[in-house]
């Protein structure tokens, strides 16, 4: 059988990289290169037992039944008309190197502005609302971010700028966002709008104080009370599923698990709890059938198949099939491609969006985040996605925010948002002890888990 060599150090520091190609249409390797950076980890939680990694980064090789996530690489030019070579993760690895001359044909995808990279921010925004007041105020508190980047306390002028905006923005707005909460949670959003004047209130005086590290926690403080205001806003669920897809187990909402992880040979980390927020306002098909196995406990006792940096990968069961059995069918569960379209108000099935035509659609679950959670499939059978997912870890040449040759191939149906940044430190064979549904079990309709007992 004819192998595709690709590289399992996407955190090396080397200027130049090479990628060999075997194939069944090659008789030789193609060679290309392309550099890489450092994968940076940010701040981290308490949730996992932590010391400081070695200076030191090894590199490591596994071996598994040849159903990983492969990341197909292939040739495009873009600015400097030089192979630049793409990934795709599939269920098993390909044979065939060919051109993605049309994957990354149009870069003006990129939106304005820098591109949003927080999970938090992505699931906002994600939210299926059209109330232009909340938004006014969300954003000057989310570009907060972007000004703490400025060095020393100067940067607190920015936030106060930021601060200032928001305040006016709420005093404003505030009839028009009671008036767009939903009725059967309207007592709980005017609960959440009274927190959020009054942290605002109490920011302003962490500004006086030239208090800059308090300015990050109030922050994100203020950021929960207005993802939960808006959150507040959806009233149902607000389409219809496509009817062959009706029956299947559904998230109509949003839900939240952990995942705990037992670390089997790092010095570096022992254990640790990954928060995942899945949303199935945006893709219900592909999240439904992820907590569904989730309470099956699919998940449970299962190792991490692939870790190289790039991608975390999981869901391979023993044995010779590649996803999930339906015990009452006795077939593998599959679920259909599943992509939501920024400006529809209904996901798209069964076609990239590249069959479809839309080079420049923006998908309204970009893979920008760390820890962008997503379906693995065939790579030429759009709708074969059935248990495998992965984690995106590195935004790379190949995967830029905003111009990533991923989004609208693969599903995306949540994000990690705590302990994110320890899913570099997974290693091929550390074990999921278990992955529990902590929120929004309720969402979940024709779940298949209460039928098989």
């Amino acid at each position: 059988m004819a192998s595709s060599i690709i590289p399992r150090h996407y955190c090396s520091n080397f200027a130049s990289t090479p990628i060999l190609f075997h194939s069944n249409t090659h008789s030789k390797p193609l060679n290309y290169s392309f550099s890489h950076t450092n994968l940076g980890l940010r701040t981290f939680t308490t949730r996992c037992s932590y010391q400081p990694p070695p200076t030191h980064h090894s590199q490591f090789d596994h071996k598994h039944k040849g159903k990983s996530f492969c990341f197909k690489q292939s040739v495009i030019s873009i600015a400097l008309a030089v192979g630049l070579i793409t990934g795709v993760p599939t269920l098993g690895w390909t044979n065939d190197a060919q051109a993605a001359n049309s994957a990354i044909s149009d870069l003006s995808v990129l939106i304005s502005g820098p591109p949003i990279k927080d999970p938090g921010a992505l699931l906002r925004y994600a939210l299926p609302i059209d109330n232009k007041a909340i938004r006014e105020v969300q954003k000057p508190l989310e570009d907060i971010t972007e000004s703490l980047k400025i060095s020393g306390v100067k940067a607190l002028d920015s936030v106060e700028r930021n601060l200032r905006q928001a305040s006016r923005a709420l005093k404003q707005g505030k009839t028009l966002i009671v008036s767009g909460l939903a009725e059967s949670k309207k007592e709980h959003g005017i609960e959440l709008l009274d927190k959020l004047e009054a942290g605002i209130d109490e920011f302003e005086l962490i500004l006086q104080d030239r208090n800059r590290s308090s300015v990050g926690p109030k922050q994100k403080e203020l950021l929960q009370y207005v993802g939960g205001i808006e959150e507040d806003m959806v009233d149902g669920f607000p389409y219809e599923v496509p009817e062959e897809y009706r029956n299947m187990p559904l998230l109509k909402g949003r839900a939240a698990v952990d995942m705990k992880v037992k670390i089997k040979d790092n010095p570096n980390v022992e254990e640790c709890v990954f928060h995942i927020v899945l949303d199935g306002y945006n893709a219900p098909v592909t999240a439904g059938n992820f907590v569904d196995l989730v309470e099956r406990h699919f998940y449970d006792g299962m190792e991490i198949q692939r870790s190289d940096g790039f991608v975390v990968q999981t869901g391979d069961p023993e044995g010779p099939a590649e996803g999930f059995i339906d015990p009452s069918t006795e077939k593998i569960r599959t679920v259909p491609l599943e992509i939501m379209v920024e400006g529809e108000k209904a996901p798209v099935y069964g076609e990239t969006l590249e069959e479809l035509g839309l080079y420049k659609a923006q998908t309204k679950l970009p893979f920008n985040a760390f820890g962008t959670m997503a379906m693995a499939r065939e790579e030429f059978e759009d709708n074969s996605g059935s248990s495998q997912v992965f984690w995106l870890l590195k935004e790379s040449e190949l995967t830029p925010s905003n111009a990533n040759i991923l989004d609208g191939r693969y599903a995306v149906f949540g994000y990690v948002t705590e302990n994110e940044d320890f899913l570099a430190d997974l290693k091929v064979g550390d074990v999921i002890e278990s992955i529990q549904v902590v929120s929004g079990i309720d969402n979940l309709a024709n779940p298949s888990y209460k039928i098989a007992g």
